[in-house]
């Protein structure tokens, strides 16, 4: 076998070794970073939770109730005994409902028993006035992995996919009490209403573009949209009042909701309702329709095995109470002199971040002032909160309840507290991921960036790292966040967050510019399992380029700063061995671009590459000067 060159493949030249020796697991379609670390968190916890559950000790009483949770989860013989029934006792409400003027009066109870509704409404942030909440108004998910898969250049996949998931849903709808000729009636119908979906709800692509959710219609307005269904009787009975103004999240779907939803649509509708929310139903009910529940998505994601027991209660636990179950994890796994030294780090970068953007040769003195306040007011939210929301007080329940019953009670009070904040003020110290996840965000509507404290291990940090390789991965993370705040989205928000367009229309001619290179940089590339859309990915892949480019320059600055380990530690962090299937959905569900670019193509930009590595114009992971692209 030939060697690889670093000069020719980061990624596997440093890797090769390590993705020889990876296995994935039966139940996973990947392994390696990011996954490789989460799954060893997920050992660490499950291990707590058996500990605390056999010695009848807790904490507090989130962590037992938690604990309950998982206990009853794990209950494969109390699960066999409810069976289908508390799913089916769940959907009975949809024989009451007889036409489109039920169904306007029972919208709220659907919704609290997660019937699958024509349209979604809840409480966000105002983009434009993020102190504040406002109502939303979106559309339903389809049956395939994206509205991408509706287009006619993915009819193949789309027939296929859709086989698959017809086959799953024949086996799970023949365990209910529906006689067999109502069960192809009802499948078949669900196909129909999902035709109808799929060629006007949006992509994957389109959502990327997060600013353009922002449409704020007078109610009176979406209500002759949606005039299928009396919208202010449902906006009454959420909220006791009717808000002047909705968010459109989907436009073009709305525009056309009469002819989604319409007399003559509305069994398909009621269908589609029965079929999806006993198809979501499964992996609360018992073994067997766990194992069925999950069939579709392993297909088609190339997964072998389902999710043993253990693991499903434990994720099922730890996400019901993710805030004090992290609270937990970050106390007792992560210590103060780290958080001290990866505080400190960040600070740095922030500080780098300014002085760069007012070296930037792109833009003019105001928009600079306008980005560097924006820098200045970033929050910082390092390993865990210091307490827990007020909400994980009200999550309990009737351990003698079926798991389904407990966890759609427990979905209710979550769901009746968030309609409850309509005319209450956002809370920016809410964190947007608990202590115990692997990974790491910015919030553009609260312009603050979240690290938990479960990524601040090896490879991404460690205390015992030198300062170069914590550079190369904590430092170009860190680095990547902060650059959320300037990318084709975030550059669209002030520092409050606020929807709000603070370039000069010069800057954001040449901002644009800067955009459209890093599209046409990634997009057309040819990967074994499928070809690259640069305009879907380009917001993360320009993070990346602006956290290389920012912790390159602190190495500049660094004593004995090795850039062969910064590059090395870099490649280290995107390291996946995937299943063929689930890198081929990445591709058409993640904005984030696939494992291998991220590693080689951010270094390509940036000198430090070229003469740390004595790169040639002869070597594959060289670019010419006049097409490197480094925005800030």
């Amino acid at each position: 076998m030939e060697k690889i060159r670093i000069q020719d493949d980061l990624y596997t030249y440093v890797n090769q070794e390590t993705l020889d020796k990876l296995v994935i697991p039966d139940d996973q379609p990947a392994t390696g970073g990011f996954q490789t670390l989460a799954v060893e968190v997920e050992k660490l916890m499950i291990g707590e939770f058996n500990e605390m559950c056999a010695n009848n000790s807790y904490p507090n009483s989130y962590l037992e109730n938690a604990c309950k949770l998982f206990k009853i989860a794990k209950n494969a013989e109390k699960k066999e005994a409810d069976g289908i029934t508390p799913a089916l006792r769940n959907v009975a409400i949809l024989n009451d409902i007889k036409n489109l003027k039920d169904l306007s009066a029972s919208y709220k109870a659907l919704m609290l028993k997660r019937i699958p509704l024509p349209f979604n409404l809840s409480v966000d942030t105002d983009m434009k006035n993020t102190k504040q909440h406002c109502v939303c108004i979106q559309g339903p998910s389809v049956i395939l992995p994206d509205a991408s898969y509706y287009k006619p250049e993915m009819a193949q996949q789309k027939e296929m996919i859709l086989g698959i998931w017809t086959n799953v849903a024949r086996m799970i709808i023949a365990k209910t009490d529906l006689s067999p000729e109502d069960q192809n009636k009802y499948i078949e119908d669900t196909l129909a209403f999902d035709a109808i979906l799929g060629g006007l709800v949006k992509t994957s692509e389109e959502w990327s573009e997060y600013v353009k959710m922002y449409n704020p219609t007078k109610t009176s307005r979406v209500a002759s949209f949606v005039k299928t269904l009396n919208l202010k009787k449902i906006l009454k009975s959420l909220f006791d009042c009717i808000p002047e103004t909705i968010i459109v999240t989907e436009p073009r779907y709305f525009k056309s909701f009469v002819t989604v939803l319409n007399e003559e649509t509305f069994e398909l509708y009621k269908h589609w309702a029965y079929v999806k929310a006993i198809l979501a139903s499964c992996e609360l009910l018992s073994e067997e329709l766990r194992e069925l529940g999950g069939m579709y998505y392993r297909t088609i994601a190339g997964i072998k095995a389902g999710t043993p027991i253990e693991k499903f209660a434990y994720h099922l636990a730890s996400g019901m109470y993710s805030e004090p179950v992290g609270l937990y994890y970050g106390e007792k796994y992560f210590g103060e002199e780290a958080k001290k030294d990866i505080t400190e780090i960040v600070y740095q970068i922030i500080d780098t971040y300014k002085t760069r953007i007012q070296n930037n040769d792109i833009l003019e003195p105001a928009t600079k002032e306008k980005a560097i306040l924006k820098l200045s007011k970033i929050g910082v939210k390092m390993g865990y909160p210091d307490k827990v929301q007020d909400i994980y007080a009200k999550l309990t329940f009737n351990e003698n309840d079926s798991l389904f019953d407990i966890v759609r009670s427990l979905g209710q009070i979550r769901l009746l507290e968030s309609l409850s904040k309509l005319n209450e003020p956002t809370n920016p110290e809410k964190w947007q991921m608990p202590g115990h996840m692997v990974n790491a965000c910015y919030d553009p509507f609260v312009n603050d960036i979240t690290f938990p404290a479960a990524i601040l291990q090896p490879p991404f940090y460690s205390i015992k790292q030198t300062r170069s390789e914590n550079l190369g991965g904590i430092g170009a993370v860190i680095g990547h966040e902060i650059s959320h705040a300037f990318d084709s989205n975030g550059a669209k928000c002030d520092e409050n967050g606020n929807i709000n367009n603070w370039w000069t229309k010069l800057d954001e001619r040449k901002f644009k510019s800067k955009v459209n290179a890093m599209i046409k940089q990634f997009d057309g590339i040819e990967l074994p399992w499928g070809k690259v859309n640069g305009k879907f990915i380009v917001s993360e892949n320009m993070a990346d380029n602006g956290g290389m480019a920012v912790t390159l320059e602190i190495m500049s600055k660094t004593e004995g700063a090795s850039y062969e380990e910064y590059f090395t530690n870099w490649a280290k962090v995107w390291c996946i061995k995937a299943k063929p299937e689930y890198l081929q959905l990445l591709l058409n569900l993640d904005v984030h671009g696939p494992s291998i670019l991220r590693a080689n193509m951010p270094p390509r930009n940036f000198p430090e590459w070229y003469s740390t590595f004595k790169v040639k114009n002869t070597d594959k992971m060289y670019i010419a000067p006049s097409k490197r692209v480094v925005i800030w």
